[in-house]
């Protein structure tokens, strides 16, 4: 049995001495803090058991978190009234003593039967939870369509979130007309490493926008590119953890940059301005990758399209030309850039979104959703198509909206 402890010291090394002694295989030995800032770093090994130190620092959802996706059981040291409290909060066992000696422990980690070891419980079924809106440099349209996919999905879900992790150009709050000086994702952030975000936190947190069916909820942005060093890679992951428990459906915007150069010319544990980009991106349970569809934007795409099947591996993208008009591509523009992309990128599967400048600009006037101030125009209804076909079909016939007659939303329904 392989353990990592995680006990300040002195009291850690000692504790550590005493396990092998009994003839456990000790891993690592760090403080609570370090567990608690770096839960990666510390449970690389391949170990069994976390033993932890209930402390402020030292017992963070994020590592619990951790242990559970690495089904890495937990024994949690306390003698404070609040180690039990923040155990049971986290859905763990109750604490052992902090002077507990090794010999009880190892005895008891045999025992099949120990109470005071929290199993690890599997983490939340992921299906289309956390759907991440990216797209290359040069403003496709990023932050525009995870608003109308955000308002289209609340359609037929009990709760929708809208985030902003751009670090680089967060918009969503001057789109929407909300005040930026809230404490929006980044308190969100803040709150994980405290093991203070739950369900409650984020509802006082995020801010309502549209009523009835049309709400969505959202966290806006940092008001400032320099406070980008809040939006760390741990913390980003766990805020949307807790947002996958809150909500339905959670929709990131994201930066276009996918760059991990920082981390060559720095050999430094600080923090990396793209860590919630490629954050949010792993955590997604889908993509929406968005390019402007002109000849700059197919070629930016393309481009920065192996950057980000290299970041996140076998995750679903659906790739969404926005913009569509035959202006800059001449006779048959859907088939050229079909072919494009099928040609230099593999991508067989492409949506299509039109250029509705009448139509986005009531929207940036009335700082509101185009669903909302144009429902019947063509960027609304192919979003709608969007989500219906590619995002979330399951919704698409509730989702669509009921007329007298053949409307474009009847017959988006028909195709989904």
């Amino acid at each position: 049995m392989t353990v990592v402890v995680a006990v300040d010291a002195p009291r850690g090394a000692r504790l550590a001495s005493e396990l092998r002694g009994e003839g456990l295989t000790v891993v690592a030995v760090v403080d609570a803090d370090a567990a608690s800032r770096t839960p990666r770093d510390v449970l690389a090994a391949d170990a069994d058991v976390l033993v932890v130190q209930a402390s402020r620092r030292g017992l963070s959802r994020i590592l619990v978190e951790e242990c559970q996706r690495r089904a890495v059981r937990v024994v949690v040291l306390g003698d404070e009234p609040s180690a039990r409290r923040d155990a049971e909060l986290l859905g763990l066992a109750r604490p052992l003593p902090l002077d507990v000696e090794g010999w009880v422990l190892a005895d008891a980690l045999a025992s099949p039967a120990a109470t005071f070891v929290a199993a690890p419980t599997p983490p939340p079924a992921r299906g289309s939870g956390v759907i991440a809106v990216w797209g290359p440099h040069g403003a496709p349209g990023r932050s525009t369509l995870a608003i109308e996919l955000a308002v289209e999905l609340r359609r037929s879900a009990a709760r929708v979130a809208l985030v902003d992790a751009d670090t680089h150009a967060p918009a969503l709050a001057v789109m929407l007309g909300l005040a930026d000086e809230g404490p929006g994702f980044a308190a969100a952030c803040r709150q994980v490493g405290l093991a203070e975000l739950d369900d409650e936190e984020l509802r006082r947190i995020s801010v309502p926008i549209g009523a009835g069916a049309g709400r969505v909820d959202v966290l806006t942005g940092i008001n400032r590119p320099g406070r980008w060093p809040e939006l760390t890679h741990d913390r980003v992951t766990g805020a949307l953890r807790a947002c996958r428990r809150w909500a339905d459906h959670v929709v990131v915007d994201v930066a276009a940059s996918l760059e991990t150069d920082e981390e060559i010319v720095s050999d430094l544990d600080g923090p990396r301005r793209n860590a919630a980009t490629l954050g949010a991106l792993r955590e997604a349970d889908m993509i929406v990758a968005v390019l402007s569809a002109d000849p700059v934007g197919v070629s930016r795409f393309l481009r920065a399209h192996a950057e980000l099947r290299a970041a996140v591996g076998t995750t679903r993208v659906v790739v969404v030309a926005n913009r569509m008009r035959p202006g800059t591509l001449g006779v048959d523009a859907r088939g050229q850039v079909r072919r494009t992309l099928e040609r230099f990128a593999g991508i067989e599967d492409v949506w299509f979104v039109p250029l509705d400048p009448r139509s986005a600009d009531a929207a940036v006037l009335a700082a509101r959703p185009v669903a909302e101030t144009s429902p019947r125009s063509p960027l609304a209804a192919a979003v709608r198509r969007v989500v219906g076909e590619a995002v979330a079909p399951a919704v698409a016939a509730s989702a669509a909206p009921r007329t007298r007659r053949g409307s474009i939303g009847r017959r988006v329904a028909r195709t989904a």
